[in-house]
């Protein structure tokens, strides 16, 4: 790891091992090195115990996957002392790096503060919303904090997998196409349902492609917040044959009442699978959402095969 006299450029430096023999030696892992931005999870929706208890686990990943990471949460809607706003873990990330090199100068040791931003902040949503994007780039100019925004974690394949094995979880899709065997309440059509008007949708069509391709059954996006849209995706897939529908949720959780998730699944007169959750794969892609920004480009998370 680099030490507090050495360059601080931000990337991830490999931590010695001792070198194994033979030509398949392991990779030597990452680590984060001093002097790394802070990667601040926003997090969308009103606070609550399960939000906070989610998105604990998906920086717990991210800090697994990168020892050494400052992984950080802030709030879009926080303000309670337990669910610090974005802005002011902006801030804090801020006062705390420029109080580190403080010290140490305090100390003797001839350093300085890094170019840079102090933060990648990374939204917690699958898709495009952008009214809560709209909220988190205010934040980080409100901050007044040298931050990098990223994307949305989707589309990627990793997502397809997450909600297959959510659709799995509930009983709705097979776990794996390769077994020889059924699901009696199995679906032959899926409305995948996501947040954020006809942006969003579109975003996540892609990855209903490529949850079709795993499930072998039709996919089709529609949106909870567009009155109607779930109703009428349901009617378009009976229309093309599909009898038994489910509804996969392309959300993480907080973006919206589960409730709503719920009450759509009954419109469509059908079964609905959990939301995406705190699925392994969110915290990776959350993870190469920061290393992406900071111009490193580590081996990317892949999901399950398709069989």
């Amino acid at each position: 790891m680099s030490s507090p006299t050495g360059p601080a450029s931000g990337l991830p430096v490999r931590m010695p091992r001792p070198r194994q023999p033979g030509r398949h030696r392991r990779p030597e892992p990452l680590a984060a090195p001093e002097g790394a931005p802070a990667l601040v999870l926003a997090v969308p929706g009103p606070p609550s115990a399960v939000t906070r208890s989610l998105a604990e686990e998906v920086v717990s990943i991210a800090r697994s996957e990168l020892p050494g990471l400052d992984a950080r949460i802030g709030y879009v809607d926080g303000g309670a002392d337990e669910f610090p706003t974005l802005q002011s873990v902006l801030t804090r990330a801020a006062e705390e790096r420029t109080a580190r090199y403080e010290q140490a100068r305090a100390a003797g040791l001839d350093v300085k503060e890094p170019d840079g931003p102090v933060a990648v902040v990374v939204p917690l949503l699958a898709g495009p919303d952008s009214a809560t994007l709209r909220q988190v780039r205010q934040a980080v100019m409100e901050s007044r904090i040298a931050a990098e925004l990223t994307d949305v974690l989707g589309p990627h394949p990793l997502l397809a997998e997450a909600l297959h094995v959510r659709l799995s979880e509930a009983g709705l899709a097979r776990a794996d196409r390769a077994r020889l065997f059924t699901v009696a309440t199995a679906a032959d059509g899926i409305v995948l349902a996501s947040v954020g008007g006809e942006e969003a949708v579109q975003a996540a069509g892609i990855t209903g492609m490529l949850l079709a391709a795993r499930l072998a059954v039709p996919v089709m996006a529609a949106a909870l917040d567009q009155e109607g849209s779930i109703t009428s995706v349901a009617e378009q897939l009976r229309s093309s044959g599909s009898q038994q529908l489910a509804l996969a949720p392309y959300l993480i959780g907080p973006e919206i009442d589960a409730g709503l998730i719920e009450a759509a699944a009954k419109e469509a007169g059908c079964s609905a699978a959990e939301a995406l959750g705190p699925y392994p794969a969110i915290g990776k892609l959350a993870l190469g959402k920061y290393t992406n920004a900071l111009g490193i480009a580590p081996q990317q998370p892949q999901g399950m095969p398709v069989r």
